[in-house]
């Protein structure tokens, strides 16, 4: 049975540089692997429409995950037959993990009275405001703001109300992940999750190739992604330090930041050189 190696990775402050969000210097080697057919899957908090128009920036034409593991677009072609559990919506079949963001939204407005002036979310933003509290421009804004499985929530209150706020959803039954600015409301699922499931597809589909997992990421909400994975990568930020994970073999730290750090750890891991071979 051989080897092959399926890269699960983050985007923002990983594959992505945190300031300018250029890939630049992951270029190389994603021309590498794509040349040697090991896929690269993003997995992300990002929307389908977000994801959309950066897999076409970055050449990435295999799945990928969307709003933190609810749910996995898989091109149609990718594997042999059906996957397993998905629906056919587009150009992609995809598996779902969570309810529809409509769920999430009913919740919120169940709860609104009791945290009144306390928070806000996108679905009641408008597009302005959302450009002001995330610093995307306006087109971006609209494709962050299509979710379709959860909903960012604008904290406005203090860190006590947040923590009662945080626990009141939490019974009724949503996850909660805690991010700069935002509160994310959705399904009991996680990048870890469906990083397993698109494993355990891979292996259903092509028995006879032992698949070997490397997960990249920066923040704590990659922590379960990393934790799943055959090897976890943690990519240096400016902003956060190294998310803490359960496990400790098989991790690989990177000592430098983003894109930089994410083809560091790629080459030691893969055993490559990518640079130009010197003169002399």
């Amino acid at each position: 049975m051989s080897d092959q190696f399926v890269i699960f990775t983050d985007m923002d402050g990983t594959l992505l540089d945190h300031h300018s969000y250029s890939h630049e210097a992951a270029q190389k080697m994603l021309s590498f692997l794509k040349k040697n057919s090991i896929p690269v899957i993003p997995n992300t908090s990002k929307t389908y429409d977000e994801m959309q128009e950066l897999t076409d920036q970055l050449g990435i034409e295999g799945p990928f995950i969307v709003e933190n593991g609810a749910a996995i677009h898989i091109p149609h072609g990718f594997f042999k037959k059906k996957p397993a559990n998905t629906q056919w919506v587009g150009k992609n079949w995809v598996r779902n993990f969570t309810s529809k963001k409509s769920y999430w939204l009913s919740l919120l407005n169940k709860i609104e009275n009791d945290f009144a002036g306390q928070f806000t979310h996108f679905s009641k933003m408008t597009l302005a405001e959302i450009c002001d509290a995330t610093g995307l421009e306006p087109e971006q804004a609209k494709r962050a703001a299509n979710r379709l499985y959860g909903e960012p929530v604008l904290w406005l209150g203090n860190e006590e109300q947040k923590k009662k706020f945080i626990n009141c959803v939490q019974q009724l039954g949503a996850k909660t992940l805690i991010g700069g600015r935002f509160i994310h409301i959705s399904g009991e699922t996680d990048k870890g999750a469906a990083l397993n499931w698109f494993v355990g597809e891979l292996q259903r589909q092509y028995p006879d190739i032992n698949w070997v997992s490397i997960a990249l990421g920066d923040g704590q909400n990659d922590a379960a992604m990393l934790d799943a994975a055959d090897i976890a990568v943690r990519i240096k930020s400016p902003v956060n330090d190294y998310p803490q994970l359960q496990r400790t073999e098989n991790v690989f730290d990177s000592q430098l930041e983003g894109p930089e750090g994410w083809t560091e750890c790629l080459q030691q891991i893969l055993n490559l050189t990518l640079k130009e071979p010197e003169n002399g």
